[in-house]
Order: structure tokens, then sequence, then C-alpha cells
């Protein structure tokens, strides 16, 4: 008797189908880890290249973020919507450990003979307290005579105890049209006037540690808190400086040249 055989086309199509989705979903798993990989590197990389170079300009360890849009498409397009620096013993000037944490926002990173980048708007916090204040005023020649710096927040302002408590200066710091001016209150000792010298000295200091910001920010507020100082800075469109010449930074980190 003759043996009878079932079509087998249709089930020989959906097997070569079935293959050939798992082939498709195996390649597609195998592009997005390699994605993934290179994304990962990539951002660890440009991490790495923008810290060691914010550490270079304000001198100190700094811990830098990035916005969530893909690091390879920020090397596409040249658009980076923002970067967080955080740094807890910053220097500006003859300042010594302040902390700061500050916000670059809509970064372009195109290049030009005349400039490394633009930079949309900027913002930044600092603190800077009174043990800070004291080490930079005793870095300087006259340092070794103010002893202690003391916060008053109601009065909004500093005092520095010279010679123990024997002598003491009384400053108040303000903000005058995007730009700290230190005030002297009241400098005394056994109700003598101080030394011109050490009094102008002490203003001076305060004064450029609290002037030149990077990124052309200005600063916004100032306020006396029991621990110190506390000022916020803002700054508005801005132009990064094209690379010296024979110098040719990376594009990852052309927006700090």
């Amino acid at each position: 008797m003759a043996t009878t055989h079932a079509p087998s086309g249709p089930a020989s199509t959906r097997s070569k189908r079935s293959l050939a989705l798992t082939v498709a979903l195996v390649v597609i798993v195998a592009l997005v880890a390699a994605l993934i990989g290179a994304e990962l590197y990539v951002r660890h990389n440009v991490k790495q290249c923008m810290t060691s170079q914010f550490e270079s300009q304000l001198g100190s360890q700094v811990d830098v973020g990035l916005s969530a849009k893909p690091v390879l498409l920020q090397a596409v397009d040249k658009k980076v919507p923002y970067i967080t620096i955080t740094s807890d013993d910053s220097s500006f000037g003859p300042a010594k450990d302040m902390h700061v944490s500050a916000r670059v926002n809509d970064v372009d990173l195109t290049t030009s003979e005349t400039s490394g980048g633009t930079v949309g708007s900027s913002t930044a916090d600092i603190e800077w307290s009174t043990q800070g204040i004291l080490s930079t005023i005793q870095e300087q020649p006259f340092g070794a005579l103010v002893t202690n710096v003391v916060a008053d927040p109601s009065a909004g302002t500093l005092q520095f105890q010279v010679m123990g408590s024997i002598a003491q200066l009384t400053v108040k710091p303000t903000v005058v049209d995007g730009a700290v001016h230190v005030q002297t209150v009241d400098a005394a000792v056994f109700g003598l006037g101080l030394p011109t010298d050490l009094v102008s000295g002490i203003v001076d200091i305060l004064t450029s540690s609290l002037q030149n910001f990077p990124l052309g920010m200005t600063a916004q507020t100032l306020t006396v808190s029991s621990s110190g100082l506390e000022l916020t800075l803002a700054g508005g469109a801005y132009t990064m400086p094209a690379p010296q010449a024979g110098q040719q930074a990376p594009d990852s980190c052309s927006l700090l040249v």
C-alpha cells in the first residue's frame, strides 16, 4: 500500500523565519552591547579629560559630571546639554579651601581659529569657611599676626582677631554690580587704630580672592553664615579661548581650552 507524506513547505518556511529572527536578535543584542561598551568607554575618557583640565585650572581635585545625553552623540553634533563640577578645595587668586559646585549649560564644542567653543550660561555656588579664610590670610607676609576669623551672620561681617584678642578688624563684604566689595567697619587695638598696611593687606586679599571667576561668571549674592561666606555666581553666553599656537585640544575637552 502506498504511503502518503504531508506537505513540508509551510513548516520549512516557519523554521527558516525562526532562524532568521534568532540571528537578527543576536545581531541586535551584539550591536547594543557594543554601543553600550563604547559609550561607557568614551564617557569615562571624556570625564577623565575634563577632570584633568579643571584640576589644572582650579589647582585642586574636582569631580566632573556629564549630562545623560550619550557622549557618542555629543561627539557627532558637538553639543553638550550641561556638565557639573564639584571641588572641595578650589582656589581663586590667593584664596584657599573654597568649596565650589558649578554647572555649565548649553556647551557647543565647535572650535575655530579664534574660539575653543561656546557656553550658553553657567552658575556656581561657593562656600568659603572661616578656616579657609584664615589659612589664606596666614599665607601672607603679615599673616602671622592674624590668629582667628569669626563670622557674624546677624551683622553680615567678618572679624579678624589680631595677636590673640588684643586687636580686631571687622569688615563687611557685599556684592555691588556683580563685584564683591569689602568695607572696613572697625579696626582698633585698645581703642587705637590698627596699622594701615595690615588693614589694607587683609582687605586687598579678601577682595582679590573674590574677583576673578571662570567662564565670565560674576557675583550675584553674598551671605555671611555662621561658618563663613556663601557666594553665588552666574554667567551668560561665553566664548572659550582658542588653543594656543602649537596646541591642539581633543574635541572632548575643547570647552576647557
